[in-house]
This record gives C-alpha cells, sequence and structure tokens, in this order.
C-alpha cells in the first residue's frame, strides 16, 4: 500500500463527478481547490461534489481550499502582449493606466514597488522568464534594463530575486474566501506568500473566527522565509502544514539553491513534527502528455526518498489532457520509491517543542515496537485530536498506521499524512475491548499480512486526560469475524 499522498488541483479538466471519482480511484487523497480561479458558487459547488463521491465510495477526501495571496503583478498592455528584446529600456510605472502598457513601459497593481525596490535589483517577470535590473526609481517610476527577453502578457507576476517585497499575506479577496472556506467545510486552508509567524497567525485568528477548524498550511514562496533554519522553524512552527511552493520560492532564490532548500524544508518538518507537501510543476509535461519524462519521475521519487508526507499536481490535473494518468503516475511513481527505501531505526529527535513530554514517550514506545516486528505489525492509533497519529508517523516507519475516530473532519485531515489511513471508528466504551477494534480492521479490509497490531492511546498527547495505552495483540488464529453488536461504522481512506 502507498504510503506517499497525493493533492490534486481541480480545474476545468476534473471538476465534473465522474472525473472527481477517477481521480480518488487512481490515487487522489486531498483535493486542491484554487481560489485564484472560480467563484465562491463554483467552489462550494465542487466541495459538495468532492463530499457526495468520497461518501459513495465509502472513503474519506481531504479538502484544500488555496487562498489566493498577494501576487504582485504588472498592469495589462494595449495590445494585450509585447516582446522584449535583451538591452532594452523599460518601465513599471506606478502611476500609468491599467491598460495602457505599450512597448516601453507597463502599469502595476502595486503602487509600494516604488519603495522597495531600488538601482541594482533584479525583477522578475512571468515566473523568472523576463528578467529586468533596476537602474534607477523616479518618482512612480521603476526604470529597468532586459536582462533576459520574451514575449511579456498582460497581468504576469513580479518577485524580485533574494525577496523583500513587503505586501501582506492576506488581501481583501483572501479574507472574504475564508468565509466561503468555511461554508464548504474546508479541511485545510492554505495561506500565500507568509513573511512571518505574525502572518499566520492573523491567518489561524480569522479562520477560527468563523468556527472553521481547518489545518494551517503555510506556503513556503519568500526567500526570506528560508534565510536561515531559524527563519524555516519559525514559519514551520507557527503552522499546522508546511507546503514547499517551489514555483515563487524558486524565482526568488534561484534555481540553484532551489533543490538544498527543499530536502532542508523536509527535513525541518520531520524533525519539528508537521507535514510537509511538496508542489509545482512535479509532473508538468503531463499537462500535454500521456507519460512523465524520467527527470519528473526522479523529482517526484526524490521527494518520497526525503520523507515528503505528499506530493501535489496543480496544473497537470487542473488544466491539463491526462488528469488521471497524472495521478496513476505519481502514484505508481510514489510507490515504487518507498519499495526502494531500507528500513531504518525509528527517528525521533527531540526539539525544544517537543521536549519532555510523556505522550511522545508512549509515541517513541509505539514505534520502536512496532519497528521490532517488521512491517507485518500495524500500528492502530484512537485519537480525538490527531496530534497522537502526527507524532507516530513522524518516525519514518514502514508499519502501516490507522487513525480511529469519530471525528470526520479530523480523519479528512489525517489524509495529509504519510503512512496514516483514517478510519472512522465509534467507541462503545472509553477502552473499547481490542476484538471490536479488529473487527473494524476487519471489515475495512485492512489487516491483510498483518500479524500483530500495536493499539495506542496517548491521551496526555492530545491533552484528553492522563491515560497513555499501548497493547501489542497478535492476529495469529483472529478469524474474520463481524463487528460485534453495538457496531463500529467503518469508513476507510485508501492509497492505491
Amino acid at each position: 500500500m502507498r504510503k506517499t499522498k497525493i493533492v490534486a488541483t481541480l480545474g476545468p479538466a476534473s471538476s465534473s463527478e465522474a472525473m472527481v471519482e477517477k481521480l480518488i480511484l487512481a490515487g487522489a487523497n486531498v483535493f486542491r481547490l484554487n481560489f485564484s480561479h472560480g467563484t465562491a458558487e463554483q467552489h462550494l459547488a465542487l466541495a459538495t461534489r468532492i463530499r457526495a463521491t468520497a461518501a459513495r465510495l465509502n472513503t474519506h477526501v481531504g479538502i484544500l481550499a488555496d487562498l489566493q495571496g498577494p501576487k504582485i503583478r504588472i498592469a495589462c498592455f494595449a495590445d494585450d502582449s509585447i516582446r522584449l528584446q535583451i538591452g532594452d529600456s523599460f518601465v513599471i510605472d506606478a502611476g500609468l493606466g491599467s491598460h495602457q502598457g505599450d512597448q516601453y513601459r507597463v502599469g502595476t497593481d502595486y503602487p509600494a514597488l516604488v519603495h522597495e525596490v531600488q538601482a541594482g535589483n533584479t525583477l522578475l517577470l512571468d515566473d523568472g522568464r523576463i528578467q529586468l535590473h533596476v537602474e534607477r526609481v523616479e518618482g512612480e517610476q521603476v526604470v529597468t534594463r532586459v536582462l533576459v527577453g520574451g514575449i511579456l502578457s498582460n497581468r504576469k507576476g513580479i518577485n524580485v530575486l533574494g525577496g523583500g517585497l513587503s505586501a501582506p499575506a492576506l488581501t481583501t479577496k483572501d479574507k472574504e474566501d475564508i468565509l466561503t472556506a468555511r461554508q464548504l467545510e474546508a479541511d485545510f486552508v492554505a495561506v500565500s506568500f507568509p513573511r512571518s509567524a505574525a502572518d499566520l497567525e492573523e491567518a489561524r485568528t480569522l479562520i477560527r473566527a468563523t468556527g472553521s477548524k481547518a489545518a494551517i498550511v503555510a506556503k513556503v514562496e519568500r526567500a526570506e522565509v528560508v534565510a536561515s533554519v531559524e527563519a524555516m522553524d519559525e514559519i514551520i512552527q507557527a503552522s499546522d502544514i508546511i507546503m514547499v511552493a517551489r514555483g515563487d520560492l524558486g524565482v526568488e532564490i534561484g534555481d540553484a539553491r532551489l533543490p538544498g532548500v527543499q530536502k532542508k524544508l523536509i527535513k525541518r518538518c520531520r524533525a519539528l513534527g508537521r507535514p510537509v507537501i511538496t508542489a509545482t510543476q512535479m509532473m508538468e509535461s503531463m499537462i500535454g502528455n500521456p507519460m512523465p519524462t524520467r527527470a519528473e519521475v526522479l523529482d517526484v521519487a526524490n521527494a518520497v526518498m526525503d520523507g515528503t508526507d505528499a506530493v501535489m499536481l496543480s496544473a497537470e490535473s487542473a488544466a491539463g489532457l491526462y488528469p488521471v494518468e497524472a495521478v496513476e503516475a505519481m502514484a505508481r511513481i510514489a510507490l515504487g520509491a518507498e519499495q526502494e527505501m531500507e528500513p531504518v531505526q525509528p527517528r525521533w529527535r527531540r526539539e525544544s517543542s517537543q521536549a519532555d513530554h510523556s505522550g511522545r514517550c508512549m509515541a517513541l514506545a509505539a514505534m520502536t515496537s512496532a519497528f521490532s516486528q517488521d512491517r507485518s505489525c500495524g500500528i492502530a492509533v484512537l485519537t480525538n485530536q490527531g496530534e497522537a497519529v502526527i507524532a507516530i508517523s513522524r518516525g519514518g516507519l514502514h508499519n502501516p498506521i490507522w487513525a480511529l475516530s469519530d471525528n470526520p473532519q479530523l480523519l479528512n485531515q489525517m489524509t495529509i499524512l504519510r503512512g496514516v489511513t483514517p478510519i472512522f471508528f465509534q467507541e462503545n466504551a472509553p477502552q473499547p475491548h481490542h476484538e471490536h477494534l479488529i473487527a473494524a480492521l476487519q471489515q475495512a479490509d485492512q489487516l491483510d499480512g498483518i500479524h500483530s497490531l500495536l493499539i495506542s492511546r496517548l491521551d496526555s498527547l492530545e491533552g484528553a486526560g492522563h491515560e497513555d495505552v499501548c497493547r501489542l495483540v497478535s492476529l495469529s488464529g483472529v478469524a474474520h469475524q463481524p463487528v460485534p453488536a453495538a457496531p463500529a461504522t467503518v469508513a476507510v481512506s485508501h492509497s492505491h
């Protein structure tokens, strides 16, 4: 069974009920709704479609609402586009009208640009395809010289090499979209371009004020966020989940630094107990081709072997010709990479934020016990808030892990965790008899090849009490049996 999860972006190529079902069956675990496109009504209808399809398939699927954030852009050209040549003079003019751009200048939707750049800066337009050297700033005009030319069309993004633009992480549109995310009961809300922990705390406050319990995803896109280990750790610890958003991040830090920064972010996320998603252009060629390139195969496999919880498809599944094939290919590559990984001693790093917690000590005991029993030992975690499951899943185990809860949204949030299968399970008592739990897993067809089961409840870790229990149960000779009276309701999230 594949452990690495797949996040698939929905769009024009994949929004029908039939396509949503095909993507789930192909291996999608979480669907991303890109709030940079579409209306609130369209997102609500799509979320309803996802929930209905997942219920019909008796599975758990997460929904990630991705806020647009403060994308800084040029304005429009009178003729829609121009061609810039190396050495041309070109002006970004904050005082120019929105459709008055020409061969020599264009407006911008970010008037503060003139206060935040200086002579010597390099501006990167259209994800770095166009590069401009800033010669001087005069009033409302940024005067530049073209370093890398090409076709420049309306509304392309502006970045500064090395970062430094201070646009706030949450725009007026984002704040409206947070209300939409609450209406559609999003399991995750992604914050674009956060600069610091304060940006994420503002987002968390606004999201919680709506009544939403969505997990907060920090999209790492700014150079200043990865300028040091301390800066990385600040963002990681302020979030619930990290997304390595390689598009804008790669533009700001340069492609030479990007691989090392990606690896470091994944490593720090695992050390600090945060799930991590690796995103952007992972299978880009599959927008128009039915098979990935070898470079894309290695890119996905490399992220899997580094320990990412999830890999993400953007335009490949939203607008490409082969969305189902892209998910199938990603699932196949992830599984193959996992099978090539050698079993390791469970990694347990005590960071200051994790120190001296009895629940985490029990999680370590659970991991060590399971590891000593090899892959035929599974771990069943009874959870109310998810912290215990996250702690155990951080250990780099090859053992299957099941998260059992009667909280549907919590189980949807578990769909992002590497190696974790969420199962809806209604307990009959505070400590249900282990036969009841085993029967529920059998009913969900989860115990094939499993010879022993470590049943864990880590209440102290989740702030739900002080009862931490780990019980190792042999499944030898246990016959398949129906769920006992006072039945458990079971729904399972499959990773193909």
